[in-house]
This record gives structure tokens, C-alpha cells and sequence, in this order.
């Protein structure tokens, strides 16, 4: 499943160049990038690193200091590119409502992209996997002539499952699953995708003009929350909702 459906901009709306901000919030860290597109290339400004757990603090100063830096404003922004998951429900939020709350306060386009995307682009791997805690991963992948996918499953479930022809990790935890259930598959070890990984992968789709429906773009979970799992199970057992 592809992070979220992209439309064309209405005609009028700014294309072909200018300065674009990315972000993501989904890891284990996070990064805010400013780049500049032109002719459909990126050419990257400043990214600064967030520290995890603290994006909720720390995200709009550090797109403030970019843009500061670079001499702009959020309204000359071109687009924003927000990474929408999978990972962490409280970052992907995050980062996602600082997207929309940008993009929409500004009147600007908002593209979003799954972050294992990203990391099969970063590795130039046909396939990409992160963890996802609990003994499984996150795995994206397309086969030969099949649109591309995006799953949740532990080793014996993709023992199951035809292997693709390499996969993008870039934690020893997803790499160690993979190995369980496809000991001769070959690996692409890689740094951790950031926001300016974002922001080269779209530069061309972003110079086509694409852009989301901020009022029907949603985080890319591929996950339930446990709050939601344990509010299921208690509303079947009639137990008290579990303390936070």
C-alpha cells in the first residue's frame, strides 16, 4: 500500500522550483530538511536532526531555523513533503500535524511517502524493511510486474511468502528477522532514511506538480495502537480500561 493517494495541483499553483521543507518524525530520531527544487532536482539547504521524543518540542523551531537561515518564509515554501509512516504512533502524529497544520495555515501543497519507500530509494533496493517491535518488521516490496506493497509480519509469516530479489535494512533487529526467514536472501545495509532522503526521492514527482488532500491525508500505521488493541480486548471482556 502506498503511503497516500497524489493528485495533480490545480492549475494556477506554483511548479517547477522553488524551496521545499521535508519531514520525518517515524524513527527512532527525526530530521526537518530545506532544499531547493529546480528542473526537478534537489539541491539540499540545511536538514537538522531531532532527537526522539522530542519532536513534539523541537519540530517547528527547527523548520523555523532552516527557513530563517535560508532567508524565507513558510509561505514562499513550493510544497511540503511530510514522511507519514510506518513507525511510531506518537512521531508519525507529530510530524504529520505539524505537515497539515503548515501546509494548511500557509495554503500550500503537501506531498506524503511512506518512509520504507524511502529507505528502498536511499539503498536503490527493490525492497525495504524496518522494525516493527514484537518479533516482526515492516516490509515493502514488488515483485516483477506487481504493484509495490507494504506489510506487518514476523519470520515465519514471510517464510511463507516468495523472497524478493534484495532488501534495504538499516537496523540489525530487521536485518535478524529477514535472516530467519530467508537465510540466503541478500541484504542492502544502509544509514536511516531522513527528511532530505524524502526530498530527493520526490523531487521529480513534486516538479510533475503532485500534491494530497491534507484533509484526507492519514498516518501510515500498517499497525493498530495498543491503546486501540487493549480498548478491543476490554470491550469483549468487560474488563477495566488498562492504566496509562
Amino acid at each position: 500500500m502506498d503511503a497516500a493517494p497524489q493528485q495533480s495541483r490545480p492549475a494556477g499553483s506554483p511548479s517547477g522550483s522553488g524551496l521545499v521543507l521535508g519531514i520525518d518524525t517515524c524513527g527512532p530520531s527525526g530530521s526537518v530538511a530545506l532544499a531547493r527544487l529546480a528542473g526537478g532536482r534537489i539541491g539540499l539547504l540545511g536538514e537538522t536532526v531531532l532527537a526522539g521524543r522530542t519532536y513534539s518540542a523541537t519540530l517547528v523551531a527547527a523548520a523555523g531555523e532552516l527557513l530563517a537561515a535560508a532567508g524565507a518564509q513558510l509561505a514562499e515554501l513550493l510544497s511540503i513533503v511530510v514522511v507519514n509512516g510506518p513507525g511510531s504512533f506518537t512521531g508519525v502524529r507529530v510530524g504529520l500535524s505539524a505537515a497539515k497544520g503548515f501546509a494548511e495555515g500557509a495554503s500550500l501543497p503537501l506531498m506524503a511517502v511512506s518512509r520504507l519507500e524511502v529507505l528502498a530509494f536511499k539503498a536503490a533496493a527493490p525492497a525495504a524493511a524496518l522494525e516493527a517491535h514484537r518479533g516482526e518488521i515492516f516490509l515493502r516490496t514488488g515483485f516483477a510486474g506487481e504493484q509495490s506493497r507494504e506489510l506487518l509480519a514476523g519470520a515465519r509469516e514471510l517464510a511463507s511468502i516468495r523472497p524478493p530479489a534484495a532488501v534495504a535494512v538499516c537496523e540489525d533487529s530487521a536485518a535478524g528477522i529477514l535472516a530467519q526467514a530467508w537465510p540466503a536472501l541478500p541484504l542492502v545495509h544502509a544509514a536511516a532514511p531522513t527528511a532530505a532522503d524524502a526530498l530527493l526521492l520526490c523531487g521529480p514527482r513534486l516538479a510533475a506538480g503532485q500534491s494530497a488532500d491534507p484533509a484526507l491525508l492519514d498516518g501510515h500505521y500498517l499497525r493498530r495502537s495498543d491503546a486501540e488493541i487493549f480498548a478491543e480486548r476490554n470491550a469483549e471482556t468487560g474488563a477495566p480500561p488498562r492504566p496509562a
